[in-house]
């Protein structure tokens, strides 16, 4: 389970990831990352109560409307999942769910603070096992970080092996 810090809720918050993030597709799902600028999200000046406000104008109203927010600390990033009918019934839906809440959850620490991610479920997400789903979520990871490998510290799903080591 996610903490309750790390998770998205808002459908403006879902839209900024998905409207002004990063992209990576894989064949079980896609992720979608925008990474924040946290140097700029409290500002002085406040909009008009009647100025209808704009998507990026939310989040930063949503961090200055908090009097007890701590300037200095960056928000934690969070993550939100999307997994339609077209995966399948409600069951598998909340198994597959489940399964990508859970390996979010052991990568929340590669993500930058203040970013957001939201991970569409395709279809084949269904049939597809738990090291399938965490192969594909590490990839596209590994694309939208800008990263050319994995560390060993950073797989979740099982330890690495050695060099050199036969299987």
């Amino acid at each position: 389970m996610l903490p309750a810090d790390n998770r998205l809720r808002r459908r403006e918050d879902f839209a900024i990831a998905v409207r002004r993030g990063r992209r990576a597709g894989r064949p079980n799902l896609v992720v979608h990352l925008h990474r924040q600028e946290t140097s700029g999200l409290v500002t002085s000046e406040r909009t008009p109560a009647t100025a209808q406000p704009s998507e990026p104008d939310t989040l930063r109203q949503s961090v200055a409307e908090d009097p007890h927010a701590d300037v200095e600390h960056a928000p934690p990033p969070r993550a939100g999942f999307v997994v339609s009918k077209a995966v399948g019934p409600a069951v598998v839906r909340n198994v597959v769910k489940r399964r990508l809440r859970h390996l979010i959850h052991d990568r929340m620490a590669l993500l930058p603070a203040g970013s957001l991610v939201v991970v569409r479920a395709l279809p084949p997400a269904a049939q597809a096992d738990h090291s399938a789903l965490a192969r594909d979520l590490d990839a596209a990871f590994d694309r939208l970080l800008g990263r050319a490998g994995r560390t060993a510290a950073v797989r979740a799903d099982g330890p690495a092996a050695k060099p050199g080591a036969t299987a």
